[in-house]
């Protein structure tokens, strides 16, 4: 049987913008008053520090953060880098109900990420408004985000898994 899997990153194209804007104000005393850091060893090195540490924690943050999905004719298996250590699976058995639909992520969740609140929803998602939305036999509900809708689509029909688009 097919499977489906899909590995979703934190790479909008906004937050490349701001990773630039932020970099070219950490440059910006490099440049500005360079006369004034030449003399001092220090002051340059303390530059060249911010503008290591804001380019690490930006490049860990677009590497490290990501959402794996992997669904097939056992259930679906999830996981959100660096929260889940191990993936999370659910079968069929335990799920009530999947829909594909478009959600507002600000509006129904405070943005993307790891979202939870203190009723039974939970949402993972990195970017976008499309997700799976699954409610567990238990009273549960999992958003997971993703850019193919429409092959997960493909995919419920295929092993019969019923589902509303």
């Amino acid at each position: 049987m097919k499977s489906f899997n899909e590995v979703q990153r934190f790479d909008q194209w906004w937050l490349r913008l701001l990773l630039v804007v932020i970099l070219a104000i950490a440059v910006s005393p490099l440049i500005m008053d360079w006369d004034t850091l030449k003399l001092s060893r220090f002051e340059i090195a303390s530059v060249i520090l911010s503008i290591f540490v804001i380019l690490s924690l930006f490049l860990g943050f677009w590497y490290i953060f990501k959402l794996e999905t992997t669904i097939n004719e056992k259930g679906i298996t999830y996981r959100f880098v660096p929260f889940h250590i191990k993936s999370r699976f659910k079968s069929w058995k335990e799920i009530k109900s999947a829909t594909i639909r478009k959600y507002n992520p600000i509006r129904e969740y405070g943005g993307w990420g790891y979202r939870i609140s203190f009723t039974k929803r939970k949402a993972l998602t990195t970017k976008g408004n499309r997700g799976i939305q699954l409610i567990f036999n238990d009273g549960n509900e999992l958003l997971l985000g993703t850019q193919q809708p429409e092959k997960i689509a493909e995919l419920f029909k295929q092993y019969n898994i019923p589902h509303n688009n």
